[in-house]
């Protein structure tokens, strides 16, 4: 077994020469993803969709962004990083539709073995990470190896996320840790419990009424 195959099923394996082919494909696509102009939008779309391999026009990505493959990176409908995202994708990272990433924030796939021993042999891993739909990310969050985080889930600003966070929870810290669940008492509310005003609140309403799209507008469970 050659050292992609062996990285592909997530056992441990050295970054070898075949390995660095590989991604040097995603080096060339990111350089010019940081080099171009920042107001071309249409520029930064056909970069982000020919480095994940989609034909997206909803998937936006706010550059500077870093990653090792691209081609490790599914993601969704509707689909939004901001700022000085970083993505380690070693292993497979799988993320749903309607999600929205802020600035600063890292999701590793990658990893070494704990022992300093087996670490300077330059063996290594990837874990896949699964992120739902509809799920939040806030700011300077690190998102570690083999994490799910589960549908309709926000994770608070500067939380690492070391296990499972489940569907439809607020979850922050570090470690991260499930605050409360969201319920339907949050759907009229912003930013710490503040009511959206009633012109923000009946054009909300007439967007959900429009679309009808169950899996973008869900009710709490």
């Amino acid at each position: 077994m050659n050292n992609i195959e062996r990285r592909d099923k997530e056992l441990v394996y050295i970054s070898d020469d075949e390995v660095f082919e590989e991604q040097k494909i995603a080096r060339r696509l990111t350089q010019e993803l940081n080099t171009v102009d920042r107001a071309d939008f249409d520029a930064i779309k056909k970069i982000v969709n020919k480095l994940l391999g989609k034909s997206d026009a909803d998937t936006f990505i706010n550059p500077p962004f870093y990653c090792d493959y691209g081609s490790h990176i599914e993601v969704g409908k509707n689909f939004f990083a901001n700022y000085n995202c970083t993505m380690l994708d070693v292993g497979r990272i799988r993320i749903g539709d309607n999600v929205q990433i802020a600035p600063n924030v890292a999701i590793y796939t990658a990893g070494h073995p704990v022992h300093p021993a087996t670490r300077n042999t330059l063996y290594e891993y990837g874990i896949d990470v699964t992120i739902g739909n509809n799920v939040w990310i806030g700011g300077n969050v690190v998102i570690c190896p083999g994490v799910t985080i589960g549908d309709n889930t926000v994770i608070g600003a500067g939380s690492v996320v070391t296990k499972d966070i489940p569907a439809w929870s607020i979850a922050a810290g570090n470690p991260c840790r499930v605050i409360r669940k969201i319920t339907e008492d949050d759907r009229n509310k912003h930013f710490a419990g503040r009511e959206i005003d009633e012109e923000a609140w009946r054009d909300i309403q007439r967007i959900q009424s429009e679309e009808k799209d169950e899996q973008k507008y869900p009710m709490a469970k």
